[in-house]
């Protein structure tokens, strides 16, 4: 880094790095339960505007589990949220066979949802929200984060992100059209780049030295089109 003060400037040694980046596709556990979550709240947010929700997803060998507290007036199915969320990402089919060449791994018509959902702590509810004014609220959880942005891209996000990212989606784009009808939607891809870092601190791409792309697929020479789509 470069650092400067009034009387003084700190120049760094000049070196090369390389430095990665990855991305999960929709399809990636992580990621399935994320949208999961996500579907949740914005049911519970567009049927009352006022639903305070703490939802987590969970899922493993075709159950998909929602637990957390919700309070809101919205009367939800919370199974066929899961299920149309499921539906969405592309999961269809699933098997109890590791051998099977048919099994996505997940089935949004036959996967157990198992929900576990009761209404908000009143201990949370009296710090967060209960008996305060708009500019009085409080927090029902809490976190440290940190980042910046980067002059790198356009959109200020680091060049290593971004083109993970359009890997990702790119995959994705070609598995719904059916470009690329044997994917499935799972996956993830990474992207490395060699920086030359200056003396003044400030870094600069060199080339793309390793781009990986690992994804689930249909099974070679015996899926067909017409039972993947």
């Amino acid at each position: 880094f470069y650092h400067q003060t009034p009387n003084r400037s700190i120049m760094v040694e000049a070196r090369s790095f390389l430095f990665s980046s990855e991305s999960v596709n929709e399809g990636h556990p992580d990621k399935l339960c994320d949208q999961v979550s996500d579907a949740v709240l914005d049911a519970c947010l567009k049927a009352d505007p006022m639903s305070k929700v703490a939802c987590e997803t969970a899922t493993k060998d075709n159950m998909v589990m929602v637990f957390g507290e919700i309070s809101t007036a919205a009367n939800l199915d919370y199974e066929k949220i899961v299920r149309d969320q499921v539906k969405e990402i592309g999961f269809s089919s699933f098997v109890d066979d590791l051998s099977s060449v048919d099994s996505k791994g997940l089935s949004c018509d036959t996967c157990e949802v198992l929900v576990r959902i009761n209404k908000q702590s009143p201990d949370i509810a009296g710090g967060v929200h209960v008996g305060k004014d708009d500019m009085d609220v409080g927090a029902g959880d809490q976190g440290i984060m940190f980042g910046y942005a980067s002059d790198e891209t356009e959109c200020h996000m680091p060049l290593t992100h971004l083109l993970a990212n359009k890997l990702g989606k790119q995959l994705t784009d070609v598995r719904k059209d059916g470009t690329l009808w044997w994917l499935r939607p799972d996956g993830k891809t990474q992207v490395t780049i060699a920086y030359d870092q200056l003396a003044d601190g400030s870094v600069i791409p060199t080339k793309i030295h390793t781009v990986l792309i690992s994804t689930q697929h249909a099974e070679p020479s015996k899926a067909k089109r017409s039972t993947e789509q």
